[in-house]
C-alpha cells in the first residue's frame, strides 16, 4: 500500500478513536454496552470514507456487536462476583436469545441499510419512551412466572438487538425488571445476556457478509477488525471517565439524558433512511 493510500485512511482512524472515546464515556455514564454510540458513529466514519450506504450500516452493526463481546464478559463477571446475576433466568434466556441473535445476524444480509436504520431508529425511540414512562412493567408484570413468556421475550430481544447492533441491555434490563427482578439483578443478568447476544449476532453477521463486496480493509464478513481493535481499546480506556461523571450526577437526570440522546439518534436514523 502506497503512502497516499495509507494517508487516505487517517480520517477513518481518527473517526474510530473518537467513536471509541465517546462510546466508552457513555457506556460508563449511562450503563449501556456502547452500541447506541458505536453504530451511528461508526456508520458516519465509514460514510465519510466513501463506502456504500448499505455496507456502512451492516459493518457498523456487526462490528458494534463484536466489540460488545469482551466488554460484556468483563461486565458480567464483575456483576456475578457481586451476586447480581440471576442464573435461573439466565438458563431460561440464553439458549433462545442466542438463537434469536444468530438468526437476526444471518438475516441482516437480506435487509437493506435503510431497513436496518429504521429498526435502529424506531427501537431507540421506543426504548427512550419506556425509560421515561415504564409501560413495559404494566404490560408484562403479571407474566413473570411464565417460562414460555421468558423464552419468547429472549428470542425477540435477541433478534432485534442483532439488527440494532446493541448488547440488548436497553431491552433486556427493563424486561427482566418487568418480570420482577431487582434493578441490580436485572442489570447484572442483562450484562450476561448481552454476551450471548453479541456472540450470536457476530457469528450471524460474519456468515451473512462473507461474500459481500466493497467492505473496508481487514474485514471478516461484516465485522471490521480495525474498528474492533481501535474502538474496543478506546472504549475500555475511557469507560472509567464516564463512571466518574455518573457518580457526580443525579440518577434521574441520567435517565432523562439517556432518553433524550436515544430519541435524537433514533430520529436521525429514521431521517437518513427515508430521505
Amino acid at each position: 500500500m502506497s503512502f497516499a493510500e495509507l494517508a487516505a485512511y487517517w480520517p477513518f482512524a481518527v473517526g474510530l478513536l473518537v467513536t471509541g472515546a465517546f462510546s466508552g464515556v457513555f457506556a460508563g455514564l449511562l450503563g449501556i454496552g456502547g452500541g447506541a454510540i458505536i453504530v451511528p458513529a461508526l456508520g458516519w466514519a465509514l460514510g465519510l470514507m466513501g463506502y456504500d450506504s448499505d455496507v456502512v450500516q451492516h459493518v457498523a452493526v456487526a462490528t458494534s456487536l463484536a466489540i460488545i463481546i469482551p466488554t460484556g464478559i468483563m461486565s458480567a463477571r464483575s456483576h456475578y462476583k457481586r451476586g447480581a446475576v440471576d442464573t435461573q433466568a439466565l438458563r431460561l434466556w440464553v439458549p433462545f436469545i442466542f438463537v434469536g441473535t444468530l438468526i437476526g445476524g444471518f438475516m441482516a444480509g437480506l435487509f437493506s441499510g435503510a431497513v436496518l436504520r429504521l429498526v435502529f431508529g424506531f427501537m431507540s425511540i421506543f426504548i427512550a419512551a419506556n425509560i421515561v414512562l415504564p409501560f413495559q412493567t404494566r404490560l408484562m408484570g403479571h407474566l413473570k412466572g411464565s417460562a414460555l413468556t421468558h423464552r419468547i421475550s429472549a428470542f425477540v430481544v435477541g433478534y432485534i438487538s442483532a439488527l440494532m447492533g446493541t448488547g440488548g441491555g436497553s431491552l433486556s434490563v427493563p424486561t427482566l425488571a418487568a418480570f420482577g427482578e431487582t434493578m441490580h439483578k436485572a442489570v447484572g443478568t442483562g450484562a450476561a445476556i448481552g454476551v450471548a447476544i453479541a456472540i450470536g449476532g457476530t457469528i450471524g453477521f460474519v456468515i451473512s457478509g462473507w461474500s459481500a463486496s466493497d467492505l473496508p480493509p481487514l474485514s471478516i464478513g461484516y465485522v471490521n477488525l480495525v474498528a474492533l481493535v481501535i474502538v474496543g481499546a478506546m472504549a475500555a480506556v475511557c469507560a472509567p471517565v464516564g463512571v466518574a461523571i455518573a457518580h457526580r450526577l443525579d440518577q434521574k437526570t441520567l435517565k432523562y439524558v439517556f432518553a433524550i440522546f436515544l430519541t435524537l439518534v433514533g430520529l436521525q436514523m429514521i431521517w437518513k433512511a427515508l430521505f
